[in-house]
């Protein structure tokens, strides 16, 4: 779908329905590269296979934005041994209920100088050796990896861990969405049930709305 969205249309000439399903499509795509990522630093992607794991886990998430598996993963394992605490780096003590400073402040936490110089690289590739249209490249690449940012932030970070009017049932402090199983899915690919996440660490995204159902 990215080769079509960078070969296959021309953006001004696209009918703006399309345009949007396709940055819609592109950028849930995207969210489901990070997913997997995420499931191979617990292991659950291919149990009793770390190795696999990693070189999976390595290739997911340089294909993302450029992130270092094993700079990333130390980071997630602190955000569940301390959920919603000022040491979890996904955590936004200062501000634990405004979603603009937080996602500022988790972009700053992942995105660096050294994602920068890869995406930087990335771009140059694209452009001058594969000959990408810059417009195509916008908006079919750029625009969706910038809009699963959000869409991860928000449904994976924010809503679960965020300080609001419900109490957090243990020192999980997370809570889960109440979204059926299809939209859970759209969301965030289940994610949004969170707190069967820390509990169950190891469990892949497809079986946490399994999981949730027999916790109920």
């Amino acid at each position: 779908m990215t080769l079509y969205g960078f070969y296959g249309v021309e953006p001004d000439a696209l009918d703006p329905l399309l345009a949007l399903g396709l940055v819609a499509s592109l950028c849930w795509l995207d969210v489901g590269l990070f997913i997997v990522a995420h499931d191979a630093m617990h292991g659950s992607l291919a149990p009793q296979r770390p190795r696999l794991n990693r070189l999976i886990g390595t290739i997911t998430l340089m294909a993302y934005a450029g992130f270092s598996f094993d700079r990333l993963t130390p980071k997630h394992m602190q955000h569940h041994r301390t959920p919603g605490t000022a040491t979890d780096p996904d955590f936004h003590a200062p501000a634990p209920a405004k979603a603009l400073a937080w996602y500022v402040a988790f972009f700053r936490q992942y995105f660096g100088v050294r994602e920068l110089g890869v995406l930087a690289l990335v771009v140059m590739i694209l452009t001058f050796v594969l000959r990408v249209p810059y417009a195509n490249l916008l908006m079919f690449w750029a625009l969706p990896a910038i809009l699963s940012s959000i869409q991860l932030f928000w449904f994976g970070t924010y809503l679960p861990h965020s300080h609001q009017d419900d109490r957090f049932t243990d020192d999980h402090r997370a809570r889960s969405s109440g979204y059926p199983w299809l939209l859970s899915l759209l969301t965030c690919y289940h994610f949004g049930y969170h707190h069967e996440h820390h509990r169950h660490p190891h469990i892949p995204w497809w079986q946490l709305p399994a999981t949730r159902e027999a916790a109920r």
